[in-house]
């Protein structure tokens, strides 16, 4: 079986070797290259905690030199891997279930009314904390520190693996990338190829862009890559 994967560097590496790991093929097109914002500023303080929904964004707070001046507070990360990623030093690391639901619900059990949490990310995000965390009386500060750059084109060699059937399956982490792989293959004639593909998908959301090509998904009881390598053994 070879499974298509569109996420950024360095993960779609890590995720490829894995499931060559496991006894499958991978192809590997990445639609999103992330870029660091340099010049952003970090929003007046106080906060209570530092809030991440995304690897990128643990990636990138680790090179800045704010994080100096947060990792005194608690930091609660969107699942483990962006836990992992973040910058040594904070007191408590608190983790969510892997999704921005599941992190609101843990924003709101730890911290009371009128506390205000610094929401590092990237210019796309999937869920605005703000909004999410009003009704609870807890205000989020945006500290917008990278951006994800759509790829212009898929790559010659996943087209023509497309195009000769020689995909399985295909992996989506984020409604941003399934959307792009949408757009570009619909641009480049070959929507019609991907409906022979299985698309196994994070989340609901993750999955819109390609039901809404007519393409058949599947969505993970987690949203985690265990999640989805867990479809695969269906």
């Amino acid at each position: 079986m070879r499974v298509l994967v569109t996420r950024p560097q360095p993960d779609a590496q890590a995720t490829a070797a894995r499931l060559r790991a496991a006894g499958f093929d991978a192809i590997v097109d990445p639609l999103l290259s992330v870029e660091a914002i340099s010049d952003a500023r970090l929003p007046e303080g106080p906060f209570d905690a530092v809030a991440l929904t995304s690897v990128n964004g643990a990636r990138a707070l680790a090179a800045r030199e704010e994080r100096a001046a947060l990792t005194g507070l608690p930091l609660f990360a969107v699942g483990k891997r962006t836990a992992a990623a973040a910058p040594s030093g904070f007191p408590s690391v608190h983790v969510a279930g892997g999704d921005g639901a599941a992190l609101v619900e843990l924003l709101r059990e730890k911290l009371p009314r009128g506390a205000r949490v610094l929401h590092v990310a990237g210019e796309e995000r999937a869920i605005d904390l703000s909004q999410a965390l009003a009704p609870a009386g807890i205000a989020a500060e945006l500290f917008v520190i990278y951006r994800a750059v759509a790829a212009t084109t898929l790559a010659p060699a996943t087209l023509d693996a497309a195009q000769a059937r020689r995909i399985d399956a295909a992996f989506h982490f984020s409604p941003r990338t399934a959307a792009t792989l949408a757009t570009l293959a619909q641009a480049a004639g070959a929507a019609a190829h991907f409906r022979h593909i299985t698309h196994l998908c994070f989340s609901a959301n993750v999955a819109a862009p390609l039901k809404a090509a007519g393409w058949p998904t599947l969505i993970a009881e987690a949203p985690t890559e265990d999640g989805l390598f867990a479809l695969l053994r269906r």
